[in-house]
């Protein structure tokens, strides 16, 4: 499969060198993708519905690429041709009818969601903006007034006593927050209960009403949903989003429904955006979360599985592998990317730490996910300072992913590394290109 995906990445690319910019992910990966996604189109291809979905998830992956009638040519005459060439008179001309009528039909889907889409797309962002700027909107229309009444009052004393007042709601305002925000809000007397106003206190507060406030795994996406609704049209940082919040989903014991999700949040959405809310917008919202909640599912269960294997891959290692490693992976690297020699001009103790680091990393990324966002983060902004390139980090992640390919025979411990490896570059690209 991974030859296959090489083939393929090569064919696309040997065909429209122009369309390498398209794909920021590392080679190695970015392979395994268009295997895994040609893979499950095919296996999807003898149900109608289940074809549709696939083609709606893919497609909702790639909203933030321009998917154009001649893109759509050069990648289905690309795999056409490839797959003429290798397979020969087995490819019969029935066989390369059903790959051009499916490939048809997914380039015209692709291109159809995000033209489309586009309007759900504008929809989810005002209302998300709607959703958490009440307050901001609020307090704002109060100062404006104060500061007329202020300008127009006579004399200093009603402007002093003016701002006063000013000094003391901005202050009540704060303590409001802030006890809402510490769920100290809510006063022994019913009458006293603050509304919510922000999507994460509705959130909260819905939550609570509907009978799920003990679902602690719900705050796990809380905390991300404001990253996934501001880049709903970012397919990379969208499925940066969910990767993560997966990796922390798996460390939570208990029972997990998505589907409680979605009705707490839409109800939230209801109430804090009660004059614009409508059918569309309850369209819109669905289908972003439809489409999040696959991709969530797709990884359930998996970083348990990929933990095991690659730390079982990592403790086997001799002090011999070990300095194998260290050595092939700038081998790798600056034969796949020669200008990264110019960043790399440390002692060869200091380049064995950082390739030790870069193990290490990946492990941790499975046991300890948001220590090591923020770690990554951190990282990131250091590598600003450093100025090097973010396009030598896919050739850096593909390099690794070659070592530890020959290293190992688990499939699982590979495909452990490469995920959490890649998980990890593109964090550290995010971070230095904002």
């Amino acid at each position: 499969r991974e030859a296959a995906g090489q083939a393929i990445y090569a064919a696309l690319f040997d065909s429209a060198p122009s369309l390498q910019s398209l794909f920021k992910t590392a080679r190695s990966v970015m392979a395994m993708r268009f295997m895994n996604g040609l893979n499950g189109i095919i296996s999807a291809a003898t149900s109608p519905s289940a074809l549709k979905v696939q083609v709606e998830t893919l497609g909702f992956q790639h909203l933030d690429l321009e998917v154009t009638v001649p893109r759509v040519a050069i990648f289905r005459d690309a795999i056409i041709d490839l797959f003429t060439m290798e397979m020969g008179d087995r490819f019969t001309s029935k066989a390369k009818l059903g790959f051009l009528v499916l490939l048809h039909y997914v380039g015209g889907a692709y291109i159809y969601i995000r033209r489309e889409y586009a309007v759900r797309i504008r929809i989810i962002k005002s209302s998300w903006r709607t959703a958490n700027n009440k307050t901001a909107d609020f307090t704002d229309a109060g100062a404006e007034g104060e500061e007329v009444e202020a300008e127009t009052s006579e004399g200093g004393e009603a402007k002093d006593e003016g701002a006063t007042e000013n000094l003391v709601d901005t202050t009540k305002v704060s303590e409001m927050k802030a006890a809402r925000a510490s769920g100290e809000a809510q006063s022994k007397n019913g009458n006293n209960m603050k509304v919510p106003t922000t999507f994460n206190e509705m959130f909260m507060f819905n939550g609570a009403v509907m009978g799920f406030g003990q679902n602690s795994w719900m705050n796990i996406i809380l905390n991300q949903f404001d990253d996934i609704a501001v880049n709903v049209a970012n397919s990379y940082r969208l499925q940066e989003e969910c990767d993560v919040c997966s990796l922390v989903m798996a460390k939570y014991k208990g029972t997990i429904n998505l589907g409680e999700f979605k009705a707490v949040m839409l109800a939230s959405l209801r109430s804090l955006v009660p004059k614009d809310w409508d059918g569309d917008h309850e369209v819109a919202w669905c289908w972003l979360w439809e489409n999040v909640e696959r991709m969530l599912k797709k990884l359930m269960g998996k970083p348990q599985v990929q933990e095991r294997a690659l730390e079982r891959l990592i403790m086997s290692l001799t002090e011999d592998a070990v300095n194998y490693l260290r050595r092939e992976v700038y081998k790798r690297f600056f034969a796949l990317a020669p200008g990264g020699q110019d960043y790399f001009k440390q002692s060869t103790t200091r380049l064995y730490w950082i390739a030790d680091k870069i193990v290490e990393m990946t492990i941790e990324m499975f046991r300890e996910p948001r220590k090591m966002v923020e770690d990554i983060s951190a990282l990131g902004l250091r590598h600003v300072g450093y100025a090097i390139p973010t396009e030598f980090f896919a050739p850096f992640v593909s390099g690794a992913v070659e070592v530890v390919r020959t290293m190992t025979t688990d499939e699982m411990a590979e495909d452990a590394f490469r995920w959490s490896l890649t998980l990890i570059s593109k964090i550290l690209v995010r971070t230095i290109l904002e």
